[in-house]
C-alpha cells in the first residue's frame, strides 16, 4: 500500500471521508479508499452509484475466454493424422440449417461486442469464409464498426465471435461494437449499454462473450446495468451472453467454506444466457453432451424471475445429483437458458487457422446468428423481432416435449475441488437444467415454433 498521489486530492474533496491509497499486488496496482465516503444530499439524488472506491478486482481471469491448444496425438491418430473439428458446415449439419437458410432482408442485422482491447481483422474473416464458407451464401466483411479498432494483433476472442455469428447468421448485415476502457479493471458493460441506449438505429441481436464474477461487482452497478438490459428488451433487442467457462465456479467465504460462484451478466434475468455442449463422439456429428466447462448455476443477487419458475422448480425437485444447498442460492435467477456446441472450433486469427478453440464464447455467437435468421423470417412475414427471448422460450418449452431444441441429458460441469463436491457442480437432466438450459437449437423446428409465437 502506498500514497495514491496528489491527483486524488480532488476526489477526496468531492467525496468527503474518502482517503485514497495505491494498493500493489505484483505487477498490478489499483487506487482504493479503505474509509467510507459521503455525498451531499442534493447531489446524491442525481447519482446511481460511485464506482472504483472500495471493491478490489477479482484475481481470477475473466470468464468466457476462448483458448487454443494443439490437438492431442490420440485424437489425430483416430483420424489417420487428420484433425476434425467444429466448422460452419458441421454446425449447420448438426442444427439442420440448409444452404437456403441465410439472411435475405437489408433491414435485418446482428452484432458482436468486443472488450478488453480485443479486436478482429477483416482479412481474417475473409480468409475464414474462403476456407469454411463454401457451402452457404455469406458475407466476408463486417458492415459497421462502432468504436476504434486496434492496429495490433487480432484477438482470438474477437475473431471467434465475428466469424461464427456471420456463419450461423449467414448473409446478415453484421456490426461490431469495439468498446475501450474498464470498469474497475473489468469490462465496461454499462458504458457499452449506454451507447446502445443513445443510438436510434441498432442491430436486433447482440452477442457478448464476456463476463465477470457476480461478486466482483457492486450491487448498485449490477442493478444499473440491469436497467439498461430492460431498456434493450423494450426496444425489441435480443441480448445474448456466454454463461462462462468455469462450470458452477467456486469461491471461498471468509469463514473458509466453499460456494459456487455465479457469473454476470450471465446471471441477469434480462438477458438470454448460452451454455456449452460437446459431441458425444468428438469426431462425428453426433448427439451432444454437457461440456464440462459450461457455466451455469444460480444468482446470489437476482431473484428467480417468473418466466422460469416452473422449469427451475421441476429441476430442483427431480434432479438426483444436486450439490449441497449451502453451495448455491436455489431461489436465484438460474442460468443458462439454452446452449450450443462450445468445443473444438476452427478459427482464423492473424491469418492463421487455429484448431481446438473452445468456450461458451463459441456457442453464444452461434445461437445469436440463429436468432438473427429467425428474425429475418419474422420480418419477411411482417412480424416484430423476437426481442427479449426468455419469456417466449420458457413458455414454448413448458408446454411439453418440443422438437425445437435438442435436449441435452448427459454430463456434469465442474465446480469446487473440495472433499464435499469433488469438483462436480450440476448435471444435465431431461428438460431444463443449469448446465445446458433447455438444450441446443434444431433450427427448422425452432423457426416454426417462433414464427407462431
Amino acid at each position: 500500500r502506498g500514497d495514491a498521489g496528489p491527483c486524488h486530492s480532488t476526489a477526496e474533496r468531492l467525496l468527503p471521508g474518502a482517503k485514497f491509497h495505491r494498493y500493489v499486488s505484483g505487477p498490478r496496482s489499483v487506487v482504493r479508499s479503505p474509509t467510507p465516503y459521503a455525498v451531499p444530499a442534493k447531489l446524491a439524488e442525481h447519482l446511481d452509484f460511485v464506482g472504483g472506491l472500495h471493491r478490489f478486482p477479482a484475481k481470477r481471469k475473466v470468464v468466457s475466454r476462448a483458448w487454443a491448444t494443439e490437438p492431442t496425438p490420440g485424437a489425430q491418430s483416430q483420424q489417420g493424422g487428420f484433425h476434425l473439428g467444429v466448422t460452419p458446415s458441421v454446425l449447420r449439419k448438426r442444427y439442420n440449417l440448409t444452404k437456403e437458410d441465410i439472411g435475405a432482408l437489408p433491414n435485418n442485422s446482428q452484432a458482436c461486442a468486443q472488450f478488453l482491447e480485443q479486436y478482429f481483422h477483416q482479412a481474417d474473416l475473409a480468409e475464414f469464409m474462403l476456407l469454411f464458407g463454401g457451402s452457404f451464401g455469406h458475407r466476408s466483411s463486417v458492415d459497421h464498426v462502432v468504436g476504434q479498432q486496434g492496429r495490433g494483433k487480432a484477438g482470438l476472442e474477437a475473431s471467434l465471435d465475428v466469424e461464427y455469428i456471420m456463419s450461423a447468421g449467414a448473409n446478415i448485415s453484421t456490426w461490431v461494437f469495439s468498446n475501450p476502457g474498464r470498469h474497475e479493471t473489468q469490462e465496461p458493460f454499462l458504458a457499452w449499454l449506454l451507447l446502445l441506449s443513445n443510438m436510434s438505429a441498432l442491430p436486433w441481436v447482440h452477442s457478448v462473450s464476456y463476463g465477470d464474477d457476480e461478486d466482483s461487482l457492486s450491487g448498485a452497478y449490477l442493478q444499473r446495468v440491469n436497467i439498461e438490459f430492460q431498456k434493450a428488451a423494450v426496444r425489441g433487442l435480443t441480448v445474448l451472453f456466454a454463461s462462462g467457462d468455469e462450470g458452477a465456479g467456486c469461491r471461498k467465504s471468509p469463514g473458509g467454506a466453499h460456494a459456487f460462484r455465479p457469473s454476470f451478466p450471465a446471471s441477469s434475468p434480462y438477458v438470454t444466457t448460452v451454455g456449452g455442449t460437446a459431441f458425444k463422439n468428438p469426431f462425428l456429428v453426433s448427439v451432444e453432451v454437457t461440456d464440462y466447462i459450461s457455466g451455469g448455476g444460480f444468482s446470489n443477487v437476482f431473484p428467480r424471475p417468473d418466466y422460469q419458475a416452473a422449469a427451475v422448480k421441476k429441476f430442483l425437485q427431480s434432479a438426483t445429483k444436486l450439490p449441497p444447498s449451502s453451495y448455491y442460492n436455489s431461489s436465484g435467477r438460474a442460468y443458462p437458458d439454452l446452449a450450443a456446441l462450445s468445443d473444438n472450433y476452427w478459427v482464423v486469427s492473424n491469418r492463421i487457422p487455429l484448431p481446438w478453440v473452445s468456450g461458451t464464447s463459441a456457442s453464444t455467437p452461434v445461437v445469436a446468428g440463429i436468432v438473427a435468421l429467425i428474425n429475418d423470417r419474422r420480418l419477411q412475414r411482417g412480424l416484430p423481432t423476437l426481442g427479449f427471448l426468455n419469456p417466449i422460450l420458457y413458455k414454448l418449452q413448458e408446454k411439453g416435449p418440443s422438437a425445437a431444441l435438442f435436449d441435452v441429458t448427459q454430463g456434469c460441469h465442474l465446480s469446487c475441488l473440495d472433499a464435499v463436491v469433488e469438483g462436480q457442480g450440476f448435471c444435465a437432466v431431461p428438460s431444463w437444467d443449469p448446465v445446458t438450459g433447455w438444450g441446443t437449437p434444431n433450427y427448422p423446428q425452432l423457426l416454426k415454433a417462433l414464427l407462431a409465437a
